[in-house]
């Protein structure tokens, strides 16, 4: 028997690949299914089961395109009802892969259909949890994502969830192995772990929800300090539920070259936005105008996802040389499918046509430490936790993922705009400049290199500096 997790850093998200005497499982696949493919052909196994612990709304799973090439059955769990062929399997049912059997738990609370699946060995003995959004290490799903489709509120989930871990999670064996399919940084939660996987014993130790008194007091502590939920999520959780296109055809759709006349002709014709997927450093000395840049090399889907949040919106990509297809294959996992082609040559091309570009007004943090001064206006765009351990004094806090709520409220006068790293900053120069609001700088290095400078830094929080 083999067990591998498959965890994609960007997303936060574990796939499971799992092989016995022959024969595979793989759980909650990612979009693209070329990997898996020559995974089974290089193993030379063939896929039985393809199980889905429910409808996700952070990502667009591979079930559909990986069922049509293999021929594997899609699994859920009871309840649900894709518009689809699959197996809705009942609670408790087993499926046996080679030696080993996976028997469905049903764990309503993050979801409705949510569903756990346990592994059992060759001698019957409990190994794995695959524990889907139920359980995550240091977290539970949050309940707040289904609750109008449900007509339920969240407290009903909440209290669902409750009940499902404490009749099917914690009478479990403490050495099971839980691999959960998110980890730190999914929106999916908000308090997990770094790790990855654990044992469900010492998650009963450490994770604050399966140590909660009772069913009030969980239902409380998962509901209290949840921030709202990208805006992308319901289109996620429809395409998982509905259907979507081949990624093979959206890829070949995508990867359409553009010399910088057609691309020009193509944003005007069809209203595409620009994305401009460069380093923020890169991007801050010269762009097409309008451009919204979401670096690929950071948290590059989730952040188009929570910025741009309609994913049938026409997209034009300005990449670096060669990393078209990564950017197309990100932007799929999220349901981002609309992609009319990329600017050919980059942006270099662009400038050597002698078309119109642009810029952000960058400083290092120690030319922001010589030009600052008490009173003036420095916006940081991080989260409201990372304000709070530690921020510029008087800084106002403006989290990126609300920036539809404030950019209209900015002030008139000159301001600083930072985060931690320059990453999240540039995503709001960036959207801030497409606006027309040009009356800032920009913090290169963020917080993380003005912390180390002379200009004063606290831990008091004003309400007035937060939204």
């Amino acid at each position: 028997m083999k067990i591998e997790q498959i965890y994609t850093g960007c997303l936060a998200q574990g796939a499971y690949y799992i092989v016995s005497n022959g024969e595979a499982a793989i759980i909650d696949p990612l979009r693209e299914t070329k990997p898996y493919l020559e995974r089974l052909k290089k193993d030379q196994v063939s896929l039985k089961y393809i199980f889905e612990t429910h409808f996700h709304a952070d990502f667009v799973s591979g079930h559909l395109d990986l069922s049509k090439a293999t021929g594997a059955p899609v699994v859920y769990g009871p309840t649900a009802q894709p518009a689809f062929d699959a197996l809705i399997a009942a609670d408790n049912q087993t499926f046996k892969i080679g030696n080993i059997t996976i028997t469905a738990l049903h764990t309503p609370g993050h979801t409705l259909e949510s569903t756990c699946y346990l592994l059992k060995d060759e001698n019957g003995i409990d190994v794995a949890l695959f524990s889907g959004d139920t359980l995550f290490l240091g977290d539970v799903g949050r309940p707040d994502l289904a609750q109008k489709a449900a007509d339920l509120t969240m407290e009903d989930l909440a209290g669902m969830l409750y009940e499902s871990l404490q009749a099917k999670i914690m009478p479990l064996a403490d050495d099971v192995t839980v691999y959960p399919a998110h980890g730190a940084g999914s929106a999916c939660g908000k308090n997990m772990q770094k790790e990855t996987v654990d044992t469900l014993g010492n998650q009963k130790k450490t994770n604050y929800a399966l140590n909660q008194a009772d069913k009030e007091s969980f239902v409380k502590a998962v509901t209290e300090g949840l921030l709202p939920p990208p805006g992308y999520f319901g289109m996620n959780v429809a395409m998982n539920k509905l259907g979507y296109e081949n990624f093979e055809t959206v890829l070949n759709k995508a990867k359409t070259p553009l010399d910088p006349d057609a691309f020009e002709a193509a944003v005007e014709n069809t209203g595409a936005l620009v994305l401009d997927t460069r380093n923020s450093g890169v991007f801050s000395k010269g762009f097409i105008p309008n451009s919204i840049n979401i670096g690929i090399k950071g948290d590059f889907a989730p952040w188009v996802g929570a910025m741009i949040v309609d994913v049938q919106q026409p997209l034009l990509l300005v990449t670096d040389e060669g990393m078209e297809e990564e950017v197309i294959t990100r932007l799929s996992r999220v349901g981002f499918d609309q992609v009319a082609g990329y600017l050919q040559g980059g942006f270099e091309a662009w400038q050597n046509s002698g078309k119109e570009t642009d810029t952000v007004d960058r400083i290092d943090a120690a030319t922001f430490a010589a030009r600052f001064e008490e009173g003036n206006t420095v916006i940081d765009v991080r989260k409201e936790g990372e304000y709070e351990a530690s921020h510029v004094h008087e800084a106002y806090l403006r989290p990126l993922a609300a920036i539809n709520e404030w950019a209209a409220d900015l002030p008139q006068e000159h301001f600083f705009l930072h985060c931690a790293g320059g990453y999240r900053s540039m995503i709001a120069a960036s959207i801030l400049q497409a606006r027309g609001i040009r009356n800032f700088t920009e913090v290169d290095g963020g917080f993380n290199a003005i912390k180390n400078t002379t200009v004063p830094v606290s831990d008091f929080i004003c309400q007035s500096k937060v939204l």
